[in-house]
């Protein structure tokens, strides 16, 4: 996994600046997977899509990942650091179907969730998702009790044959003890941290370019040491 460029930072950030955060994610996947063929991202499960921006993410800026959630119970902010080592290993990558109570599902990916972005409520999106995946959806059971049944099965295989579709990290407040499960979305951590670095960039460029009249290209060509050991003299 190569490490993304100055120059593709700021490319990849311009064209995801207004876009949906799904969309981004296929954004980042296609850097993340350059041998895939564009056509087919947006149908790849999501757990080989975000295997491989979680690739990209210790490529570009390492192992260690900052993080922080909100005790449910008390209101305490936990911080904690990360580590990509202690994240599940990624299961091949497979697009064999997932066979649930006699029924073959597909594996969830990002054209689901853009088809979930109206739904009224996670319970509806979750319903709409398993019908979705489903090679015959017109099969489903139509009984309600008997679909919730299998909406709780099909989701129990999913995640045991792709723990990375749907991330969640176990935690436990110091404050009230309270355990709880955190969802952990590397598409929108990625792309925060993105934004974070191109926004820097641009301040680099700016404060370089007005002080020595270089172009962005060139600014950009430089390696980051010397980039900083310019702004040094710069601020000085």
């Amino acid at each position: 996994m190569a490490v993304i460029s100055p120059e593709r930072l700021l490319s990849v950030w311009e064209q995801g600046a207004r876009r949906h955060p799904i969309d981004r994610a296929l954004l980042l996947y296609a850097v993340a997977a350059p041998d895939l063929p564009v056509e087919q991202l947006a149908d790849a499960p999501l757990g080989a899509r975000n295997a491989a921006l979680m690739a990209l993410r210790r490529a570009s800026f390492g192992a260690q990942l900052a993080s922080w959630v909100d005790c449910p119970a008390c209101g305490e902010r936990m911080e904690f650091a990360l580590d990509a080592a202690d994240l599940p290993p990624a299961p091949p990558a497979s697009t064999e179907p997932i066979v649930v109570g006699g029924h073959r599902f597909h594996r969830p990916s990002s054209r689901h969730l853009a088809a979930l972005v109206n739904a009224d409520d996670p319970e509806s999106a979750a319903r709409q998702l398993l019908r979705d995946c489903a090679e015959s959806a017109e099969a489903l059971p139509q009984d309600d009790t008997a679909l919730a049944e299998l909406l709780d099965a099909a989701e129990a295989a999913i995640e045991a044959a792709d723990p990375w579709a749907d991330l969640a990290l176990a935690v436990a407040c110091p404050a009230c003890a309270h355990q709880t499960e955190a969802s952990f979305d590397i598409a929108s951590y990625l792309w925060e941290e993105l934004d974070s670095h191109a926004r820097r960039l641009l301040d680099e460029v700016h404060a370089l370019a007005a002080a020595y009249g270089w172009t962005e290209p060139e600014i950009l060509a430089l390696s980051e040491a010397r980039r900083t050991a310019y702004l040094a003299r710069v601020r000085a």
